[in-house]
């Protein structure tokens, strides 16, 4: 039954979207089918309203700060949330759920396939946000501890494996030399590339790009998150503890395609993302116009390529 309502619900994506590109559809017929699935709650989302809901997700991170965390949020408002349950060090993004478990050590990104319990699952031109709820990173997390002179610019960067080729939306030494000798007057600038001993991973290998020594050398002004971590193991549960509270003080984000744009995207303000045409499906669905703003209201300057990021420094920062 399941294929025969799939088959169909391609047909229709097909018919409200006949420019897109044939195999595009199926990440729409996918969200169409999240979506019905849904009815199936009803009496228990708006009549009964107990808590029963076990949201299971162990995918890729990106996908999980989209689309499980805020769903897993509006079952706590809506009093429906029983328990959660994810990856390792987790537990920070979830703060509102009373009964969170940190059940897998490894990300699994085929476990996004065919994952239909929430009402939107993967890239589409439109999302359902009926059960959907921004998560108050920001507020929660908003601290003493990390408040400087300046105001705080992160530069999110990452150096991995993408769609099993190397790496592409990356800042290499030459550009982030360049954008410190532009900011770090006005900001206090911290640089947060987390090392694979800080983050679950799943199939994108982490690379050394060999910037933090150089960073130590060329620019001991700017901060590192890996060194915020040591200085401030005792005080916090884990690195995306202080990744959350680092950021809930920020509202200057220059980031990086994927989970770390994602993440960057919860706390208001400017974020920069780079995301270079030819790979994600964001650029095919104009999601960071989106899904990306609606994770807080931020404002999403999406740069397709390093000199874009210069152009929206010197317009916005």
């Amino acid at each position: 039954m399941q294929r025969l309502v799939l088959k169909f619900l391609y047909v229709v994506a097909t018919l409200n979207y006949p420019k897109i590109r044939r195999d595009l559809r199926y990440f729409i017929r996918d969200n169409y089918f999240c979506r019905l699935n849904q009815f199936r709650f009803i009496g228990r989302d708006y009549l009964t309203r107990r808590p029963y809901k076990v949201i299971d997700y162990h995918g890729e991170f990106d996908q999980e700060l989209r689309y499980v965390l805020p769903f897993a949020y509006w079952h706590f408002l809506n009093g429906t949330l029983q328990q959660t349950i994810s990856c390792t060090n987790t537990k920070p993004f979830y703060f509102f759920s009373e009964n969170h478990v940190e059940q897998y050590d490894k990300r699994v990104w085929q476990a996004g396939y065919d994952y239909y319990d929430v009402p939107n699952m993967t890239h589409s031109p439109t999302f359902d946000f009926s059960k959907w709820a921004p998560v108050p990173l920001k507020s929660h997390y908003k601290n003493d501890v990390f408040v400087f002179d300046k105001p705080i610019l992160v530069i999110a960067n990452k150096y991995n494996i993408e769609w099993d080729s190397p790496p592409t939306n990356f800042l290499d030494i030459p550009a982030l030399d360049r954008i410190l000798s532009m900011c770090k007057a006005t900001y206090q600038i911290i640089y947060n590339r987390p090392l694979s001993t800080h983050i679950v991973l799943d199939n994108s290998e982490i690379m050394d790009l060999g910037e933090h020594q150089w960073l130590r050398e060329n620019h001991p002004d700017v901060l590192q998150m890996n060194d915020l971590f040591d200085q401030y193991r005792d005080s916090v549960s884990n690195f995306n503890h202080l990744q959350l509270m680092v950021y809930a003080n920020c509202d200057h984000f220059i980031s990086m395609h994927g989970g770390t744009a994602a993440l960057a995207s919860y706390f208001g303000g400017i974020n920069i993302i780079l995301s270079k045409p030819g790979g994600g499906m964001e650029h095919h669905f104009n999601e960071y116009a989106t899904i990306f703003p609606a994770l807080s209201g931020a404002q999403i300057r999406h740069a397709k390529k390093v000199d874009d990021i210069f152009n929206d420094l010197n317009e916005h920062f």
